[in-house]
């Protein structure tokens, strides 16, 4: 039997990540979702929980335990049941204007040419294109598709579309990034070079990012504090922080400290009953 609780764990010794300066970015309190209809479905129990600005927080849990739902919420693409919901200190009623979004899929246009697939959140937006030109080049280039900004999307791999995906989702500068399992379709080799990939450019521009895996080792890779929900309706389970030394290499995966964090997830699964041997 598992019982749920925000429990905080670290390493023997180890100090947990200090945040306790900056101002909160995402605030929910009892937040909670059910679906009606003829069977009524409780995708979220009450999930409380404040991520800092520019904090990393990865949300791990089962298939179905509704970690989407809740970072749909986060964007305003859903209304929670129950519960309150802040982003900056503006109660959720629609999608926040600083924020970007990445979805499990790229999603491009593929009638669209890499560079006006990134400048689609400009237009839906109304806004011209032109003062966010040098950005797009600069997005380009960071994220190694220099070069590529006139090919269209069926002419590039799945990890180059899903680059183009995240620069999309920057080119408006955004605050606040909500990553919704965006490696989770890329080969093994592919999305270790984004983790890392991923992780420079946080470490660069201070965002706060959700970023939401079915993976334990990429969460430990990326987070500073890892959310873990329980099956369907998703509870926090467990809050736990990761004091690992930043910028984190894929070699630290083998070390004992990062392997640690990893079996403690990995024994709470098995509490649960995810992990199942005969």
């Amino acid at each position: 039997m598992v019982i749920m609780a925000q429990a905080r764990a670290t390493p023997e010794g180890a100090a947990t990540t200090d945040r306790a300066s900056a101002p909160v970015h995402v605030e929910a309190v009892g937040v909670c979702k059910h679906y009606g209809g003829r069977e009524s479905v409780q995708a979220l129990g009450a999930i409380s929980l404040t991520i800092a600005k520019g904090q990393f927080i990865s949300i791990l849990g089962p298939s179905g335990c509704g970690k989407t739902t809740f970072l749909r919420c986060i964007a305003g693409l859903e209304k929670p049941s129950g519960g309150t919901l802040a982003v900056g200190g503006q109660t959720v009623d629609r999608p926040p204007s600083d924020m970007g979004m990445v979805f499990q899929r790229d999603v491009l246009l593929d009638w669209r040419t890499i560079y006006d697939n990134i400048f689609l959140p400009i237009e839906f937006r109304h806004e011209s294109r032109k003062p966010y030109e040098k950005r797009a080049q600069e997005l380009l280039k960071l994220f190694g598709l220099a070069g590529f900004d006139r090919h269209f999307p069926p002419q590039l791999s799945g990890g180059m579309r899903q680059r183009a995906a995240i620069c999309r989702a920057l080119i408006a500068d955004p605050s606040l990034l909500l990553m919704d399992e965006p490696f989770g379709a890329l080969d093994a080799m592919t999305r270790d070079q984004l983790n890392v990939e991923l992780q420079r450019i946080w470490q660069a521009t201070h965002k706060t990012v959700v970023f939401i895996t079915h993976s334990i080792p990429e969460a430990v890779f990326l987070s500073d504090r890892i959310e873990v929900f329980s099956p369907r309706p998703g509870r926090i389970a467990l809050s736990l922080d990761i004091d690992l030394p930043r910028p984190r290499r894929m070699a630290m995966r083998h070390e004992p400290e990062f392997n640690h964090y990893c079996s403690k997830i990995r024994e709470l699964f098995e509490d649960m009953g995810l992990f199942q041997e005969e």
